[in-house]
């Protein structure tokens, strides 16, 4: 659940963001673990069509840019806010050139716009100032984005048509059973003639939807209110994934697609500069409860001076391969390179997977709503069956 906070922090001051907790009082303490002094706690207004964001992969694909044609920071960033007149991104410009003009460094700037710049960008550019290749970072950051978007494209596209056509089917068998059945149902009441158990069944089904229409109607608003709230509340969300995590084949790939985005976001970080147990514990925000709990008790054990490969395996945060391609990584010294080569092999893992499961799904989906359809069509016109049969 996603929750509005005020707060003081010096020299900040008074700042205002926003964070995902499961209720008011863990965001509460959350605010408190990173040292503020909380002026006010309240649940995030959820809309469905929510307003203008501020554009950050493009801003920081054009402030690279900038930087690598060898402006100065703060050149680069004036000559980014004179193509934002208005709007958010005018203000978001504004207030981290103000924060620049007063001495402070990049990162805290854009700290005190949380809205615009997740933790994790903030990250990303405060490791940079220490190593000074902020442009690279900002690359960095730039592709970690291109990732993750592709990855998140290729499950939208993949559920699109599946989606239609449940919508489409969904649909016919509604106006079939709603209008269709109740006219059929009238003539064959006119013929006064015994009709077939299925027949009759449908007949009755078909007439108590069409007299109970606004009720059902109802009930659909009603349940369609429910999945839209579940799908802005966290706590709903997360319940539902636990649920059809424990579907079989399915909580599998789910996990890897989660340890992937650990990885990929972990080794971005570590390619960054950022300590191992700080990386991961950023990245822990990210996770869903359960890899969370899992990943604070690896974070104890790294700590106790554990090898990260086998803190990782013993709390079930890696798969046959991430283990092997992690302990290559602690041998090379390259351990954020490699948590990128293991999301990377994983992706591919994915893909493939969506791909044949979808091959094979849609199939067997357009059969199921042809069955459907043929055994509803099938009984409304089994009494004329009948009827030509007793005639002739």
């Amino acid at each position: 659940m996603r929750f509005e906070v005020r707060a003081i922090k010096a020299p900040q001051g008074v700042t205002a963001f926003s964070l995902e907790a499961a209720d008011g009082a863990a965001a509460l303490s959350e605010v408190k673990a990173r040292g503020y002094t909380v002026l006010d706690v309240k649940p995030a207004r959820v809309a469905l069509f929510s307003g203008e964001r501020f554009p950050l992969l493009l801003f920081s694909q054009e402030l690279t840019a900038l930087l690598d044609a060898g402006l100065g920071l703060l050149e680069a960033l004036q000559a980014l806010a004179e193509r934002h007149q208005q709007g958010a991104a005018r203000d978001t410009h504004k207030q981290v050139l103000d924060c620049l003009q007063e001495g402070h460094a990049l990162s805290t700037a854009l700290e005190r716009c949380p809205a615009a710049f997740p933790p994790l960008y903030v990250a990303t550019v405060r490791a940079s100032e220490r190593t000074g290749d902020l442009a690279q970072a900002l690359s960095r950051f730039v592709a970690y984005q291109a990732q993750m978007e592709s990855m998140r494209a290729k499950l939208v596209t993949s559920s699109i048509y599946p989606l239609l056509l449940i919508l489409v089917g969904g649909a016919v068998t509604l106006f079939l059973l709603a209008f269709v059945v109740p006219k059929f149902a009238a003539i064959y009441a006119d013929l006064g003639r015994d009709q077939p158990l299925s027949s009759r069944l449908l007949m009755k089904f078909g007439s108590s939807l069409n007299e109970h229409g606004v009720l059902i109607a109802s009930f659909a608003i009603a349940a369609l209110a429910v999945g839209v709230h579940a799908v802005f509340n966290r706590s709903l969300r997360e319940r539902l994934m636990r649920s059809i995590a424990r579907l079989p084949g399915i909580g599998e790939r789910m996990r890897i697609v989660q340890l992937t985005r650990l990885y990929r976001t972990a080794g971005m970080l570590l390619r960054g500069g950022i300590p191992a147990v700080q990386a991961l514990g950023m990245v822990g925000e990210l996770l869903p409860a359960n890899l969370r709990g899992e990943l604070a008790g690896a974070l104890r054990e790294i700590r106790e001076g554990k090898p990260l490969s086998a803190s990782l395996e013993s709390h079930a945060l890696t798969t046959p391969v991430a283990v092997r391609m992690l302990r290559v990584g602690e041998r090379t010294g390259d351990m954020g390179g490699m948590m990128e080569r293991i999301a990377a092999f994983h992706d591919e893992e994915i893909a493939h997977w969506v791909d044949r499961s979808t091959r094979l799904f849609e199939p067997l989906l357009m059969v199921v709503i042809g069955l459907v359809i043929g055994v509803i069509v099938m009984a409304l016109y089994m009494p004329i069956f009948e009827l030509a049969g007793s005639l002739q």
